[in-house]
């Protein structure tokens, strides 16, 4: 695989401050110094606006820690982030309760139209895996019912569609299918290197509660915990109302190397096939920079850190961080970015897309 080519965005301001990008506090500081304009700006359009993000990656690229990160500034009551995953895990986990299941069944009879019928359409929900799909049409009518919850005055981040080459059709009209006629839509391409990705799929985790996803060794969070009984750290999710939920493993993230790389290489076709598209904004995220180039186009700090713990004489956590260095899928050794530095690119970007 080779990289997409995308240049790499300049976030360096040369001055002396260095954030705790850890800590909510920390990253609030950090943008309003290097998007308060732009931020600003967002803000006042989603008062009266809305518009659709498609945010296209290769698996585990953090298309939904990117979005988590834009509604943590923007305003997570103008932000709806409609993971096509968490979706389908939801109807699932609804039709295995009987009052879920006549729901359902209600809701597909009055709104679902198919040769399926709702009950064969709950039976394929019953069987779905994360190793399979179900049908798109299916899929876009589960999604028609989320975001009828969502309300008409946000901005929508779509993460998992479209998921194959059979889908990118129904991604043209997929605002017409929300009901978002009149607002505009672009989509977001992620360029994250392969490496990074795999190393990523080892040991990720996510929160039980708001579904942010994270990593103990690459992408920490403020507070980490140990727990005795199976001799292990953990991270604790740092999004206040978790109220200190202990993050677990994502489910889907047992892809063996061989697996994994087919399905990243299918996602590459996806998105180079999309980026041909013409008449839509298109906004390009790369998550890494040449070593040769940081100083001069990133503050360090925003170099993602190695995490390594420990525990000090009296049972606390010890938190060892070394720069992470890595090849990029044209070989060239290169810096992994925290989240923080590629999302700041997007929220310049996407402003300017929205011509604001």
């Amino acid at each position: 695989m080779a990289s997409f080519g995308f240049p790499v965005f300049k976030t360096r301001t040369g001055g002396k401050e260095k954030f705790n990008l850890e800590d909510p506090k920390g990253r609030k500081q950090y943008f309003e110094l290097k998007a308060g304009k732009e931020i600003k700006d967002i803000r006042n359009c989603l008062k009266k606006n809305s518009f659709v993000a498609f945010m296209m990656g290769k698996k585990n690229s953090g298309k939904g820690t990117h979005t988590k990160l834009f509604a943590e500034q923007i305003g997570a009551d103008k932000v709806f982030h409609l993971s096509i995953g968490d979706v389908i895990r939801s109807a699932h986990k609804e039709v295995s309760t009987s009052k879920g299941r006549k729901a359902m069944a209600s809701w597909l009879k009055d709104n679902f139209r198919n040769v399926m019928t709702p009950e064969e359409a709950i039976a394929a929900i019953e069987g779905r895996s994360t190793s399979s799909l179900i049908s798109t049409e299916l899929t876009l009518a589960l999604v028609e019912r989320a975001i009828s919850t969502a309300g008409k005055k946000k901005a929508v981040f779509v993460d998992g569609f479209p998921r194959g080459l059979d889908q990118v059709s129904y991604a043209l009209y997929f605002r017409h299918i929300m009901g978002y006629r009149e607002d505009p839509d672009f989509f977001v391409f992620m360029d994250v290197p392969s490496s990074i990705i795999a190393a990523r799929q080892a040991g990720r985790v996510v929160c039980p509660i708001c579904h942010v996803p994270r990593h103990p060794k690459l992408l920490r969070t403020k507070d980490v915990g140990y727990d005795a009984s199976k001799k292990e750290f953990y991270l604790i999710c740092d999004t206040p109302d978790c109220k200190g939920a202990r993050m677990v493993k994502k489910e889907g993230d047992n892809l063996k190397a061989n697996e994994l790389e087919t399905r990243l290489r299918a996602d590459e076709t996806i998105m180079r096939k999309l980026l041909e598209l013409k008449g839509i904004g298109k906004v390009h995220i790369r998550n890494s920079v040449p070593v040769r180039e940081a100083r001069s186009k990133v503050d360090m700090y925003e170099v993602t850190p190695s995490y390594e713990y420990s525990l000090d004489n009296k049972g606390k956590v010890v938190v060892n961080e070394t720069p992470w260095v890595v090849e990029d899928d044209d070989g060239v050794d290169s810096y992994s970015l925290l989240p923080v530095a590629p999302v700041l690119s997007m929220i310049k970007q996407i402003h300017k897309v929205l011509k604001l």
